[in-house]
Order: structure tokens, then sequence, then C-alpha cells
């Protein structure tokens, strides 16, 4: 049994070198730890690599940026242990990092197991505002809310020490880490790519669970052609934690088809070549190029003004406009021409942009950019700032109401929920 910190994944291995490989993904917010209560069984016919997430369990706080990249990390350390084949079950995210590889890395993975996962988590927006909560009031709120997320109230009720246990694993996490977990779950989606999963999957989900419950599951079992359904009663978000028996025996069960009698992997041949993750795509009318020999920036703009200002703002600009033609011209040109310039970053561009607007008294623009900033890295203080250093320059009665307008936004979103 070894523990080695890597500069890729920082990893544990169990079991006999010589047993097939079976690799364990953990759920954001959690260590490895969460399967300890399933490895003494699995041991007796699998070597067991359990990784931990950047920043997670005294991990290296390397945040990444995108589901994808957390792949290529554990493919890279699996590479360093010699493992070319092998199973692998994850938990959330970790289930996200199981659909990446299926996609990308077919020839790799023997079978599959998808445990409270989902090939959408929840909306863009969603998970935006979790960063700005956590940067701006630490990760405490994400802690004090992670029993009621991840157990039924009857476990967390009988289980108070299991449940402090995961209040301190949300607690020790590195924040810029969890932030970064955050923005890269709000771009997965891979609803569209199911179908070219070729891969045995068993899609496993507590039946309490509110996270990613049984309709997020019955979606990828719809979607992915050689796949089945557990339920298992009495769990929620952290089945593996709450009701480890019973997640144990679907495991075995499951993987105990990719072990021949002499020990190796049977690995099925995928049924398409390996596919690039879907990202999340937006339809938009076609539009001629703006100018000769030159790509349309519209595409471009409007991926970046739903990352920026929210999917929900965007989705309400676009059917305000009856035509379409103003909203296609702010989209192409303010943000497919200035905002995706790389003069200047993200964080200054809307410095720049809340003192313009501040300067010409547009409350209603000043709120949505407001929100804008906080996703973009400012703080509440530096907010504040700079409506002290534009009231100089534009006026105090318009810093004034500035800071009445960044005041309530702020409270709208910091505020963690109830």
């Amino acid at each position: 049994m070894s523990e080695t910190p890597t500069n890729t994944l920082q990893y544990r291995v169990d079991g006999r070198e010589d047993a097939p490989v079976l690799v364990l993904g953990p759920s954001l917010g959690t260590t490895f730890h969460m399967w300890d209560r399933q490895i003494p069984e699995l041991v007796r016919e699998w070597r067991v690599v359990r990784f931990d997430l950047p920043g997670h369990g005294g991990a290296p706080a390397e945040p990444f940026t995108s589901v994808a990249e957390l792949g290529d990390r554990l493919l890279a350390t699996l590479d360093a242990l010699g493992v070319q084949r092998f199973g692998y079950a994850g938990c959330s995210l970790g289930g996200a990092v199981g659909l990446d590889l299926a996609l990308r890395a077919p020839h790799r993975v023997a079978s599959l197991a998808l445990v409270a996962t989902s090939p959408r988590f929840g909306t863009a927006d969603e998970f935006r505002q979790r960063g700005v909560i956590v940067r701006t009031n630490g990760l405490e709120p994400m802690a004090r809310a992670a029993p009621e997320q991840w157990f039924t109230p009857f476990f967390a009720g009988a289980q108070p020490a299991i449940v402090d246990w995961a209040v301190q694993m949300v607690r020790t996490t590195d924040p810029a880490c969890y932030i970064a977990a955050c923005e890269a779950l709000a771009v997965f989606d891979v609803r569209g790519a199911l179908g070219s999963i070729g891969i045995p999957a068993l899609v496993l989900v507590g039946s309490e669970d509110q996270v990613t419950g049984p309709a997020e599951a019955r979606t990828l079992v719809a979607g992915i052609a050689d796949a089945r359904l557990a339920v298992v009663p009495g769990a929620s978000h952290l089945a593996p934690v709450e009701q480890p028996a019973a997640v144990t025996d679907l495991l075995t069960e499951h993987f105990s088809g990719i072990v021949q009698e002499t020990g190796g992997l049977v690995v099925p041949p995928p049924r398409v070549p390996p596919v690039p993750v879907a990202e999340p795509a937006q339809a938009a009318p076609e539009a001629e190029p703006a100018e000769a020999g030159r790509p349309d920036p519209y595409e471009k703009g409007l991926g970046l003004r739903r990352e920026i200002l929210g999917d929900a703002h965007v989705d309400q600009a676009l059917a305000d406009d009856p035509d379409g033609a103003f909203q296609e011209l702010v989209t192409r040109y303010a943000w497919g021409e200035v905002w995706s310039r790389e003069g200047l970053d993200r964080r200054t561009r809307s410095v720049v942009t809340l003192t313009a607007l501040i300067a010409g008294g547009h409350r209603e623009a000043l709120a949505d950019h407001t929100r804008a900033a906080l996703r973009n890295g400012l703080s509440p203080e530096e907010l504040r700032e700079i409506v002290l250093h534009a009231g100089a320059y534009c006026g105090f009665p318009a810093a004034e109401t500035a800071l009445r307008v960044i005041t309530r936004v702020v409270a709208e979103e910091t505020t963690p929920p109830a």
C-alpha cells in the first residue's frame, strides 16, 4: 500500500500489484477517503487506485480549467504508474471525469460506473454563483451545506462523526481549486455525446439524492447504449459513504465482468473512434462573415457573453429583442470584438466597464456588470474602491447612486443560501 503525491494528481494505491486496476474518482469537496468503506472488499480482486482532486486532501493546489484537463492529469498519473487499461468508478465530479474518459479515451476504460453523476450538472449560472460565494465568503458556507446535500436526514442525525468528517473535508479544501472546479462544471455538458459511449456502464444513484438524482441517472441510461440503472434506497448524494455495503456489492458485480480467469482486463472495442467531449453550444442564426476572409465573431461573442453575464440574463435579453437585430449587434461587436480581445484581462475590463457605467448613470447595466465583475474575480472590497475612485472623477452623486446599486447586487450574489 502506498500514498504518493505527484506533479499530476495525488493518489493512493491499495491491493496487489498483479491485479486488474480499478480507479475511483471523488466528488467535489471530498477526498479519496470517501471510498474507504469499499476498499476492504474491492482489494480482494482489484488493485485500487484512488485520486484526490487538486487542492483537496492536501493535494497540490493546481487548479484545472476543465473536466477534460482533469482527465488528462489522471491519465498522466496512471501512465506514471504503468497502468494502461482500467475500470473506472467516479462520484459526481469524479463521474464527469469518467464520462470524459469514455468519450476521449475509450480504449483505456474497460468498464464504467457513474455514481451520482449527470451529463449536465445544474446550470452554468448556479456553479458560477457558487464560485462567487466561495470567493467572497470562503468555503464555510459550502461546508455548512454539505451534510444536507450529501446525506439523508436520518443518516446525518445518526452519524454525527461522519457528518463532522464531511464538513472538515470541505473546510480544508483550497478555495481557488474549489472555484476552478465550479467553473469547470459550469461548462461541462456531454448530453449530445452520450450516444458515442460504447463502454459498459453502471449508473448508480441514491433514491434520495437531491443534487443529481434519479432523473439525471435516467438521462444517462437513456443515452448510453450499454448502461443499466441501480437506485440505492436510503441514500443521498454520497451513496458510497451512506450505504457502503450496497454500493460495494453493485460495483463488485458490475466490474466482475472485466476480469478474466487470468486476472487481466477485457477491453471491449469502442463502437466509434474517440471523440472530443461535447461543449455546450447555443443555437444562433448563421450570419455572413463581418468581413471577407475573417471569421464572424458572433458565436465567440455569444459564448463569452453567456459566460460572463450568465445564461439567464442573455436569454432574457434575446427574448426582449423582437427581431434580434440589436442583440446581434451587441453580441458581435461588444462581446465578439471588444471583450474577447487579449489586450486586457477580464478583471480589468470589468473595472473599465463599471467606471463607464457609473459615469453614464446606467443603473440597470451597472447591476448586470456588477454580477459579471464578481464572476470575473473582483471582490466586494475592490468594487467599493472602484466607486470611491469613480466619485472623484465622475461626480459624487453618480458614485452614491452606483454604491447603492453595487451594494444591493453584492448582497444578492454573495449571501449563501439559507
